[in-house]
């Protein structure tokens, strides 16, 4: 004879199974743990394009960015589906133009009201896809475009996440992985995502340089920006220029952030 509690987690097993036999594998991500925000970009003149990200999704650099030299750079996130990343850079290579990669990723796809997408072209063409039936734990969302570049995020604090990296991009000094970087920080300064700051990570391509020209991981931690900051500051590579935030002795950027909170509902 079985116990009340025991019928109850047999139900429960069984309900579990059933949902997944219902539901596509790209649907079995939860919404509260792929959210992020992220920015994509390109410097034509110099042959560079790379993504940065962060995110209380563990190893999110891993998921979400995807670049290739001479093509373009790719993100892929809330209900992300990290198997678009080499196929979305291959439309991108074939000459694709961005928006119609997108229709060929999401013309299928039942979930496309929650995928929030973004790609550019080594020519500075830009496109984003925003989660627009994303519930209400994954506000805010939005995005902005501007000169070579595109910044998005949801599960966000406020507007000020996307409004700070873009104005950060756009006004530092430096080399292209120096403005993503800085454009990562002014995010998270801004409140980044609302529920935390697990994992951070950027990618830099360049023409004649097989793979990444640069790749850093912060896959798990209490401040990961910051801690990707810190190495970058640390690091010796071609891909930085002459931006004093990613030179020692590093300082921290924002040491009197607010606590993390969701912005006030709809």
């Amino acid at each position: 004879m079985i116990s009340s509690r025991q019928a109850m987690s047999f139900l429960l097993v069984s309900f579990l199974i059933n949902q997944l036999d219902a539901a596509p594998p790209d649907e079995l991500a939860l919404p509260e743990i792929t959210a992020t925000f992220s920015i994509v970009a390109v410097d034509p003149e110099n042959h560079v394009c790379g993504a940065a990200v962060a995110s209380k999704y563990p190893a999110v650099g891993k998921v979400v960015p995807y670049v290739r030299a001479d093509v373009g750079a790719f993100c892929t996130q809330h209900y992300h589906v990290p198997k678009w990343g080499e196929p979305a850079l291959d439309l991108l290579q074939q000459g694709k133009r961005p928006e119609d990669v997108f229709s060929e990723l999401l013309k299928d796809d039942a979930s496309r009201g929650l995928r929030q997408l973004a790609i550019i072209d080594m020519q500075g063409r830009a496109a984003v896809h925003n989660p627009t039936e994303a519930p209400a734990g994954s506000r805010y969302w939005g995005a902005m475009t501007g000169r070579f570049y595109c910044c998005q995020g949801n599960t966000l604090t406020g507007r000020e996440v996307v409004v700070s990296m873009s104005r950060a991009y756009e006004d530092t000094a430096g080399s292209l992985a120096d403005r993503l970087m800085a454009a990562l920080i002014a995010a998270d300064c801004a409140g980044g995502d609302h529920r935390g700051r697990l994992a951070a990570g950027i990618r830099v391509a360049k023409k004649g340089v097989a793979d990444h020209w640069l790749a850093l991981d912060v896959d798990k931690s209490d401040d990961a920006v910051i801690e990707l900051a810190k190495q970058y500051a640390e690091l010796k590579h071609e891909a930085k220029g002459e931006w004093t935030g990613g030179r020692l002795p590093f300082k921290h950027p924002c040491p009197d952030r607010p606590k993390l909170s969701a912005p006030a509902k709809d």
